[in-house]
C-alpha cells in the first residue's frame, strides 16, 4: 500500500520531512505552504542584517554539504539552502506553494485525514505531518494609538522597504532580532532609538566569511565539514551546563558577557543598563558582535524603558517622555507558544487539538499527541534548543519514517500514542527544567512559558539527549491499536 502523506510547511522541517520520506520509503508526498516559496522562517524573515545565531556547518542538513560562504549564513543564503535542497531531492514537484492549510479531520471509517485549504479543496491523507514552525506568529503589542502612528510601522517579519535617510526611526525590542536591525540602519538612519524593556545577555558571535583556502577545503574534504559540525556540537553540548544556575559554567557565562559589555561599550550608564540582574539563560542568550559597538554611535540612543503609548508622529515610554520619530520598526518577538495556530485539527471522537492544549500544549518526545493518530509534529512542545533546529528537525522527520514503514509493513492503519507514555514524558521535562536558568522564579521574561507558566518550548538539554530519546524511547510510546 502507497501511504498518502500531506506535510505541512515548506521551511526547513517540512523539507527535512519530505527529503526523509522520499528516499526511505515508497509513500506519496504533498508539501502545502502558505508562502509564495520555500524556506519558512528564511522566506519571511528579510530585514537588514538578518542572519542565523548558529555555525552554517551545524544549521545545515547532516545528509547534504554545502559551500558555505560564512561560519553564520546570512538570509539570502539560507533562502538559497532551502531552495539547493528542494531541487537537489526533487522535492519541487510536490510542492503546493501559496496554499495554507485551514483543517484536518480525523476520519474513524477510513483511518484517514482530511485536509481543507483556504481556497475551499479539500484531499485525504493517511498521515499528515505538520511543520508549521515556533517562530512563524508575529506579536504585535497592543499601546493605544498605535493605529494612529502616521509613518511607516511594521513588525520585523514583514518588513518594509524604505529609505531611512535622514529619517529618525524607534527600534522596539533589543532581542535576536533588533540586535541584527540596529548595527545595519544606523549608519543611514539620522537618529536610532533603540526601546530596551529588559536586557539581555549579548555574546559575541564571531562570524566572518571563510577564506578562500577553507570554503576550498569544505567543498573537498566532506570529512572537513562533517569534522567541524561534530566540533561545533560537543561545544554547544557543554554550555548547556551553564543552564543549571548554581553551577560553575553558569558564572563564567555570566562574567564572560560582562567582560564583553565592559570592553565594548564607552558610556557606563550603557554599560549598566545592558546588564541583566538575572541567570544567563533565563531568556534567549543573544549572539551578535555588533550590537554593543552600534550603541556608541552618536546617532543610537539606548531608552531603557517600555514603550506605552504612540502618537501620530511619536511615542512615549514608561516614563512619560515622548520621542519624536518618523519611522517605528516593531521587534518584539513572536507567539512561541501558540503551536498551530490557525490550524483547526480534529482527532478521534471529534476532539480538537486546540481543545486538548487548552491547560497546556503538550506532545510525546514533542512530536505526537494521544488521540491523533497518524499525526506528527516538527518543531512541537518542548524541542527547542539542542544545538542547530536542524538537527533537532532530521530526528523528527526520523521518527515520521519509523512510524510511517510500519504502517506501512503491517495491516493495522494506525498509530497513536500512549497516553501514560505522554504523560511520563511531561513529567520528565517539567524536572529536568526545575533547576533551569529559564525557570519563571529566575527573575526574568521569556517566550518559553505559556500564560499558566509552563515551560512548553524548550528541550532539557542538548542534541545527543534527544537523538538518543527519539531514537531509543519514541518506539515505546507510539503503538499500533488493534
Amino acid at each position: 500500500m502507497t501511504l498518502r502523506i500531506a506535510i505541512i510547511g515548506a521551511g526547513l522541517g517540512g523539507i527535512a520531512a519530505a527529503v526523509k520520506l522520499t528516499t526511505s520509503t515508497r509513500a506519496g508526498i504533498t508539501i502545502f505552504e502558505q508562502s509564495a516559496g520555500v524556506g519558512g522562517t528564511w522566506y519571511d524573515n528579510r530585514y537588514p542584517g538578518c542572519e542565523v545565531d548558529v555555525h552554517s556547518h551545524a544549521y545545515s542538513f547532516s545528509f547534504l554539504g554545502y559551500d558555505w560562504s560564512r561560519t553564520h549564513a546570512t538570509q539570502a543564503e539560507l533562502l538559497a539552502y532551502a531552495n539547493h535542497v528542494v531541487d537537489r531531492f526533487g522535492l519541487r514537484e510536490h510542492l503546493r506553494l501559496s496554499t495554507r492549510v485551514t483543517g484536518l479531520v480525523w476520519e474513524e471509517a477510513s483511518s484517514t485525514y482530511t485536509l481543507s485549504t483556504e481556497h475551499g479543496d479539500s484531499h485525504e491523507f493517511d498521515v499528515v505531518v505538520s511543520a508549521l514552525g515556533l517562530l512563524s506568529v508575529p506579536r504585535y503589542p497592543g499601546w493605544p494609538g498605535l493605529d494612529t502612528f502616521a509613518g511607516p510601522v511594521f513588525h520585523t517579519s514583514r518588513w518594509e522597504q524604505h529609505d531611512l535617510t535622514g529619517k529618525s526611526v524607534a527600534v522596539v525590542g533589543t532581542g535576536s532580532t533588533a540586535v541584527q536591525i540596529v548595527p545595519a540602519i544606523a549608519p543611514t538612519a539620522a537618529q536610532v532609538y533603540v526601546y530596551q524593556r529588559e536586557p539581555g545577555w549579548i555574546e559575541p558571535k564571531y562570524e566572518r566569511d571563510f577564506s578562500p583556502r577553507e570554503r576550498w577545503i569544505y567543498r573537498h574534504v566532506p570529512l572537513a565539514q562533517r569534522l567541524n559540525r561534530a566540533r561545533i556540537f560537543h561545544k554547544g553540548n557543554r554550555r548547556f551546563k551553564g543552564y543549571d544556575v548554581g553551577s560553575r559554567r553558569q558564572r563564567r557565562m555570566r562574567e564572560a558577557c560582562e567582560r564583553f559589555i565592559n570592553g565594548t561599550i564607552t558610556d557606563p550608564a550603557v554599560r549598566k543598563a545592558v546588564t541583566p540582574g538575572y541567570p544567563w539563560g533565563c531568556k534567549r542568550p543573544i549572539l551578535s558582535s555588533t550590537f554593543y559597538e552600534s550603541l556608541n554611535r552618536d546617532n543610537v540612543s539606548l531608552v531603557p524603558q517600555a514603550v506605552t503609548r504612540v502618537f501620530p508622529g511619536a511615542v512615549e515610554d514608561a516614563t512619560g517622555s515622548v520621542r519624536d520619530i518618523d519611522v517605528l520598526i516593531l521587534s518584539t518577538g513572536f507567539q512561541p507558544t501558540r503551536f498551530l495556530a490557525g490550524l483547526d485539527v480534529k482527532g478521534r471522537d471529534g476532539r480538537g487539538l486546540h481543545d486538548v492544549w487548552r491547560e497546556r500544549a503538550t506532545a510525546f518526545m514533542g512530536i505526537t499527541v494521544p488521540g491523533f493518530p497518524n499525526f506528527f509534529i516538527l518543531y512541537g512542545p518542548n524541542t527547542n534548543g539542542g544545538v542547530s533546529v536542524i538537527a533537532q528537525l532530521e530526528r523528527q522527520a526520523e521518527v515520521v519514517v519509523a512510524a510511517v514503514r510500519r504502517l506501512a509493513r503491517t495491516r493495522r492503519r494506525t498509530i497513536d500514542t500512549s497516553p501514560a507514555a505522554a504523560r511520563r514524558f511531561t513529567a520528565w521535562v517539567d524536572k529536568r527544567l526545575a533547576s533551569n536558568a529559564s525557570a519563571m522564579n529566575a527573575g526574568c521574561h521569556n517566550y518559553y512559558h505559556d500564560g499558566s507558566g509552563h515551560n512548553v518550548t524548550q528541550w532539557p538539554g542538548g542534541h545527543l539527549a534527544y537523538a538518543l530519546a527519539t531514537r531509543l524511547v519514541a518506539r515505546f510510546g507510539l503503538r499500533s491499536p488493534s
